[in-house]
């Protein structure tokens, strides 16, 4: 049916996925160019994709444990096979064999399992899975890889055609048995038995009707049974494992602070997995979890990585462009959203400084500068990206502390910056 999602279906994606996963450029790449792989195989803007990695790198590390499997089993561009695959032999990679060896070393640490059992990476890497499956079933069909399998031509297809050919020309049925296939026989399909035996002994010769009894009407075809697929025993026990521990932890919090939002999130998403991973094993579905996992997943990242505590009033935009020294304010802000500083129309004082902060919790803080100002800037954000007049950084805990004198050298206005982000992206540049 339309729209309806089955095991079969998941199942099919990730394989299809499988094979024709992204392959690492050299272009554009920041580490290993895993994130610039995926973005270039579906078509999505990179910094998307390395956002989302640093994101799931809260979850204990679930990040950097996907990106160095992506690193080990992703080829580059113009290897034959992964790192991984190669160092088992399937071909060739150009990533030397040292540098695998390590890597599939730092996956071992990368789990977590050492640091707290990994209970606290497994939403991240359920996490991980699910953006994989929904990212190549809504753009798996974007810039597919050509197809490595190739038809043989000429002597193969050839071969194939003469193969057919040979038992009409070659063999003749029933020429060198002792006999021609006649004009009826061809018609009919019955075989007459050759002169060396009269009583059709000869299994060619036999021509006994097909047992089964009355034969079906031309035309009929048996209706089609509906196969209902069996409801999964562990999925529906695992759904109510997780409302039983929703309604304990709404209970328990009258009496412990400790199961707030994120622990609570936390708490499902580990009853969810395990019963993902029971199913698996088992073979008895489960694997519909995942539309509550990763949803889960994502809103408990969000809660873990911003400060929710902000004023409604802070919300939205705010874009501003001073023209004197006095209309520069000291503070811009935003707690959701983004602010767009324009320092460009301000007058050319030698002897002035300018001395502002922009700050926004999530979103995006932009600040432009006269090209001959004398600026000293301090950039950061605690995940996401910095470009600060030329120097650019992505991750999480970036800082940029930049002083630079613009084309002319020493001796412009002098603008003094601090500009922040809590989780986005962090911009100045000059005009």
């Amino acid at each position: 049916m339309s729209g309806s999602i089955s095991a079969a279906s998941v199942e099919e994606t990730l394989k299809d996925f499988w094979a024709t996963r992204p392959r690492r450029p050299h272009d554009g790449r920041k580490i290993a160019g895993v994130a610039a792989g995926i973005a270039q195989r579906y078509q999505i803007d990179p910094v998307i994709v390395r956002v989302a990695f640093v994101a799931m790198a809260l979850c204990n590390g679930a990040g950097l444990l996907v990106y160095l499997l992506g690193w080990l089993w992703l080829a580059q561009t113009d290897d034959e096979v992964s790192a991984a695959e190669s160092l088992l032999g399937r071909g060739r990679s150009s990533t030397p064999t040292a540098l695998t060896v390590l890597l599939g070393l730092a996956v071992i640490p990368a789990t977590g399992f050492f640091v707290d059992g990994g209970f606290t990476m497994v939403g991240g890497v359920l996490l991980s899975v699910g953006a994989i499956y929904l990212l190549h079933r809504g753009r798996g069909q974007l810039n597919r890889p050509e197809p490595t399998v190739a038809f043989g031509t000429g002597d193969g297809v050839g071969g194939l055609g003469g193969g057919i050919g040979g038992v009409g020309d070659g063999v003749q049925v029933g020429d060198g048995a002792g006999g021609k296939v006649s004009t009826e026989e061809q018609t009919t399909g019955r075989v007459t038995p050759p002169a060396w035996d009269p009583l059709g002994a000869a299994p060619f010769a036999w021509d006994l009707p097909e047992p089964g009894g009355v034969p079906e009407p031309a035309g009929a075809q048996p209706a089609p049974v509906a196969a209902r697929r069996p409801r999964s025993r562990v999925g529906v026990a695992t759904f109510g494992a997780a409302l039983v521990v929703l309604a304990g932890s709404l209970v328990a919090s009258s009496y412990s602070d400790w199961f707030h939002a994120e622990h609570v999130l936390g708490l499902l998403v580990a009853v969810l997995g395990a019963g993902m991973v029971l199913g698996s094993l088992r073979g008895d579905g489960g694997r519909g979890l995942i539309w509550l996992v990763v949803p889960l997943s994502v809103v408990g990242v969000v809660l873990t990585s911003v400060d929710f505590d902000v004023d409604a009033d802070q919300m939205g935009s705010t874009r501003a462009k001073p023209t004197t020294l006095e209309e520069v304010r000291d503070r811009y802000t935003a707690g959701v959203g983004e602010v767009e500083l324009d320092l460009t129309a301000l007058p050319v004082d030698r002897a002035a400084t300018v001395t502002t902060d922009v700050e926004v919790g999530l979103g995006s803080a932009r600040v432009r500068v006269p090209a001959d100002a004398d600026v000293t800037v301090d950039c950061r954000t605690d995940l996401g990206s910095v470009r600060c007049l030329g120097r650019e950084s992505d991750g999480e805990g970036r800082h940029e502390e930049v002083t630079d004198y613009g084309s002319d050298g020493p001796g412009g206005l002098k603008i003094v910056l601090d500009v922040r982000s809590d989780l986005g992206e962090v911009e100045v540049s000059r005009g």
